[in-house]
């Protein structure tokens, strides 16, 4: 009898796709569905991003482009990563490819052999997971609840990376937490990784230019130099230009896997397309008053969510300062029911408000955290309001 590869039955499908699908299509059903689901950014690029998508394709070549990525969209990134501090940096440290995703996944190849271990941070992103249990490897699983602000401690990461990982995978800001480190919070996780050589670094920081209340962001290599060798910084536009279809990541990092990665695009995906290398180097040097004023209003709403959420009874949500998600704790609710439905779970909770309220939320569980759900919030400014009103009334209902 004919099989897949035993991998297959390793990878799973997203559950945050889960909940999108299962939104949808009870709208397409006629039901008013408000979605704190997807993480989309749900703006669009400025025009000069199109005007250059279109420039390039009256002059297309129809040719295989670089492997790594062309010349130009490597000085854009080069340019783009300076104006946060990241310096030093060669088109022979970049690497391209079919988004964050994509790169994290090519890193995963890269970096680890059947068995060996990757830690990160819970909560997580699901990739994480899902590129660990797709490449065999073990994962070491650091909790960060809510009581700790969801944030990694340098007593944990100390007694993680004691036990000789070969990645340690970090997020920050964060997903799906929103939580974004100081630089002083940095520098101590900085400190702590250097006391372990072996380990290679990700830092997947794809929310770098979505950090709120001025406090900046900061990679482990501006607070210990000599990590440049070894820690590997993630990006891509999808967050901060609105273009998560246009599919462009990058990295950052010692040349030896920037080169490792160009030999994989090669035989995965060749080249960014043409017309897309256009849209991104005018996302990256064009101007900036787009991703800029969106910073703004993701502040401004996320600030509409904390007072949400904090006017909850039981309900506990650190202060996010970073991305577009918050993530509050909601275990306060298990135990008790909604319309005769009992709620043991955060997947109970999220269905019984999805068919209830209309309002779609992520279980957190999807990202290691079963007390908690996920809120993104990127709907449309007008549909925020009104989303919150539902959520706090399904809350004052349960018995």
């Amino acid at each position: 009898m004919l099989q897949l590869a035993g991998r297959m039955g390793r990878a799973k499908p997203s559950a945050i796709m889960a909940v999108a699908e299962k939104a949808k299509a009870l709208k397409a059903a006629g039901r008013d569905i408000i979605s704190f689901s997807i993480g989309v950014p749900n703006f669009l690029p400025g025009p000069h991003v199109y005007e250059a998508a279109a420039a390039a394709l009256q002059k297309d070549s129809g040719q295989y482009g670089s492997n790594r990525g062309s010349d130009a969209l490597l000085d854009a990134f080069l340019k783009h990563i300076e104006a946060i501090g990241l310096t030093g940096y060669t088109r022979a440290n970049c690497a391209t490819g079919i988004g964050a995703k994509h790169v994290l996944y090519n890193l995963a190849e890269a970096l680890l052999d059947e068995g060996d271990t990757i830690a990160y941070a819970v909560p997580y992103w699901t990739t994480y997971a899902d590129i660990a249990d797709i490449c065999n490897a073990k994962s070491l699983e650091l909790p960060c609840p809510a009581s700790q602000n969801y944030k990694l401690t340098p007593a944990q990461l100390d007694a993680a990376l004691a036990q000789k990982p070969k990645v340690f995978l970090f997020n920050n800001p964060n997903n799906p937490t929103g939580m974004a480190y100081t630089g002083a919070e940095i520098d101590a996780l900085a400190d702590v990784i250097a006391k372990y050589p072996d380990t290679w670094i990700i830092t997947d920081d794809i929310y770098n230019r979505m950090v709120f209340d001025g406090i900046g962001y900061r990679n482990f290599v501006q607070s210990r130099p000599e990590l440049r060798d070894r820690v590997i910084f993630v990006d891509s536009l999808s967050k901060t230009y609105g273009m998560p279809g246009w599919r462009v990541g990058f990295i950052a990092g010692p040349e030896m896997v920037a080169k490792a990665l160009t030999t994989l695009n090669s035989n995965h995906i060749t080249n960014i397309p043409e017309v897309v290398t256009a849209a991104a180097i005018a996302a990256l040097t064009g101007p900036q008053d787009v991703p800029t004023q969106k910073n703004l209003e993701f502040q401004a709403k996320r600030d509409q969510v904390l007072a949400v959420m904090n006017s909850i009874p039981g309900v506990v949500c650190p202060k996010p300062q970073g991305a577009f998600y918050v993530f509050p704790d909601i275990s306060c609710a298990f135990g008790k029911s909604h319309g005769g439905k009992k709620i043991e779970n955060d997947v109970d909770l999220c269905n019984a408000l999805l068919e209830a309220k209309g309002v779609a939320c992520v279980p957190g569980s999807a990202f290691g955290e079963p007390r908690a759900l996920r809120i993104s919030y990127t709907c449309p400014t007008a549909q925020l309001p009104e989303g919150l009103k539902r959520f706090q009334e399904f809350f004052a209902e349960l018995a």
